[in-house]
Parts: structure tokens; sequence; C-alpha cells
């Protein structure tokens, strides 16, 4: 009997967020974890910790795609961690290793993973984040899920 793989959902955003986008993001990471589905994000804080946070308290796996040669800075909640020594460059794995990403927030580093996204033609849902073509902007972590099982048809 053949099994499929899991759904791997990328989690993009600061490395240092509000308090407010952090709830934001723990609630997506517990409900990507309820999915059944693997968290991936750049490993870091902010958005990418509390995002892991959220799905490690649901039981969930996460991974961590670090920039570094280390994993000095990675967050708590990595169940798995991928080392690059990349430095930014690691966007494209977490890019090509997503099914689909949501956006939370975030500056530039998080416009240019969603730029390598769209240009993939990979699936992008947006919390508050860049409200640029291609984005799907959503009202918060339920409706993303929502639109992501809708896609991907769940």
């Amino acid at each position: 009997m053949e099994e499929s793989r899991n759904i791997q959902i990328g989690v993009i955003g600061g490395r240092f967020c509000s308090q407010k986008t952090a709830r934001i993001a723990e609630e997506l990471g517990r409900l990507i974890a309820e999915e059944g589905w693997t968290l991936i994000c750049g490993g870091r804080g902010g958005v990418m910790e509390a995002a892991c946070k959220g799905a490690i308290k649901a039981g969930g796996v996460t991974i961590g795609v670090l920039p570094d040669s280390s994993d000095s800075k990675a967050n708590p909640y990595l169940t798995h961690l991928i080392l690059t020594g990349m430095g930014e460059g690691r966007n494209v794995i977490i890019v090509h290793s997503a099914d689909a990403l949501v956006a939370v927030d975030g500056k530039y580093g998080t416009l240019s993973e969603i730029a390598l996204a769209l240009a993939r033609k990979k699936l992008v849902f947006g919390i508050g984040t860049w409200d640029i073509s291609g984005v799907k902007m959503v009202k918060d972590p339920a409706d993303a899920i929502e639109r992501i099982k809708e896609v991907l048809g769940e």
C-alpha cells in the first residue's frame, strides 16, 4: 500500500514581531498541526518561533531551514533543523519545499520569499502582509487553513 507524502506548509514572516502578530502566528501553527501537516519555516524567532510554538503545543512537526551553519539562533520549537550556511539563500529551500505558504506580517525578507514563491507558481496566502498581486489575502489563520484545504483538495 502506497502512502502519500505529508503536506508541508511554509510559514514566512519577520524574525521580530509584535505580541499581536505572535498570537496570530501561534494560532496558525496550531491549526497547521491539527490538520496533520508539517510546518516549514526559517527556524528563527518572531513569526517563525510563534508558529512553531503553536504547532508543537498541538503535537505537530516543525522544520527550520536555518540561514547559518550553527543551530545557536534556532528557536526552541523545532523538531527538525536544516543548517544551510546560505544566509537568505535558504529562502529558496523553504519555498521549494512548501506545498503552500502563509505570510504573516514581515518586511523585505518576507517579501523576497513571497516573490520567490509567486515566481514558482506556489500558493501564497497573506495575513497582514504585503498586499501584492498573486498573494491571496485572508482575514485570519482559520481562513488561511480553509483556503489551503480548498486549493489542495483536502
